[in-house]
């Protein structure tokens, strides 16, 4: 009896024969996989990227190593590695040259325009559509506004110059009521705006359907809760809907922000003829004019490596803000 009792007093311990318990888990930290458990997990997704993969390198990450003739006295007839090596004097050229500079100004300020005209309209666009109560209107407005992101420049600017245009549907109105025709495509004065409404019509569609999916993670019972409490559309808009949507509006914003410079070749190249090229030049016009078709090929490199090297700086700084204001930006930073 006294030794049945001492056992049942006794504090319990491992047994003869018995395994020790696991190691305890730290809560809310999942088991890290082996790479070949992934490999092995994903590997049709893995397949599926081969293709873009090689695509992304043949086009994008091996020519980049022909930025080098930006430091060099390029010539097409040299091997690159014969070409002399001349530092950092296509740059300091760059900085001396008029052209140059008008095609950053013009680059600048139809950047800005089109940050600030544009990127509000895919998400007012968004939120139009989120509001529409019958699916069959909803299905519809998406595939209007949404079909002209599949169609190219060469078409865009036809289809403008069919409306715009000085034989275009509104001046042939115009003339035909007693008016004169209107030089919405000629004048370079209001040139900035027509390019930031021809943007606007052709990736209006495409943004909206970005913001749409974001719209689409927001939880239900908030607008729910906020409803019952009083809150009326609006309200539930500024409280609900757009900080649902913040994460995916700063992640577009820094996007936005490090391809600024890059405001469209073929847009501008299409129309240089008609307003003149101290309008529509813009810096990829200028690398191509001054490289290719002009002959300074080291030039052109400078110039593009430039415009890439301004985006980099505000993709980064961009996205430093974003961690500042508590955001996770387009990467994660360094845990504090």
């Amino acid at each position: 009896m006294t030794m049945s009792t001492e056992q049942e007093s006794a504090p319990p311990g491992p047994r003869t024969g018995q395994e020790p318990p696991p190691a305890s888990r730290p809560v809310g930290r999942p088991a890290r996989k082996s790479i070949g458990a992934l490999l092995r997990r994903d590997w049709q997704m893995l397949v599926l990227m081969v293709p873009g993969a090689l695509c992304l390198l043949l086009f994008f990450y091996i020519p980049i190593l022909g930025n080098v003739i930006a430091f060099q006295d390029y010539q097409p007839y040299l091997k690159i590695w014969e070409a002399p090596f001349v530092g950092f004097q296509n740059f300091t050229d760059l900085l001396y040259d008029d052209r140059f500079g008008l095609a950053l100004r013009n680059t600048m300020v139809l950047a800005a325009l089109q940050l600030v005209l544009f990127f509000p309209l895919p998400i007012a666009l968004a939120l139009i559509v989120d509001s529409m109560m019958t699916p069959r209107l909803r299905r519809a407005f998406q595939s209007i506004v949404y079909l002209p992101h599949f169609l190219s420049w060469v078409l865009v600017i036809a289809l403008f110059h069919q409306v715009l245009g000085g034989a275009g549907f509104i001046n042939q109105w115009i003339v035909s009521h007693g008016g004169e025709a209107i030089g919405f495509m000629t004048n370079p004065d209001t040139f900035p705006l027509l390019v930031v409404l021809q943007v606007a019509w052709k990736d209006a569609g495409w943004g909206m359907i970005i913001f749409l999916a974001a719209l689409a993670s927001i939880d239900a019972s908030l607008y729910e809760s906020a409803a019952a409490d009083g809150a009326g559309r609006w309200r539930r808009i500024w409280h609900i809907t757009l900080p649902g949507m913040r994460p995916v509006i700063v992640l577009l914003l820094i996007l936005n922000l490090g391809s600024i410079l890059t405001v469209g070749f073929e847009q501008f190249i299409l129309q240089r003829d008609a307003v003149g090229a101290d309008a529509a030049e813009v810096l990829d016009t200028y690398a191509y004019y001054t490289g290719v078709i002009g002959g300074s090929w080291s030039m052109g490199a400078a110039a593009s490596l430039a415009k890439g090297v301004v985006g980099t700086i505000l993709i980064l700084s961009a996205n430093k803000v974003a961690h500042l204001l508590g955001e996770d930006g387009i990467y994660r930073g360094r845990p504090s």
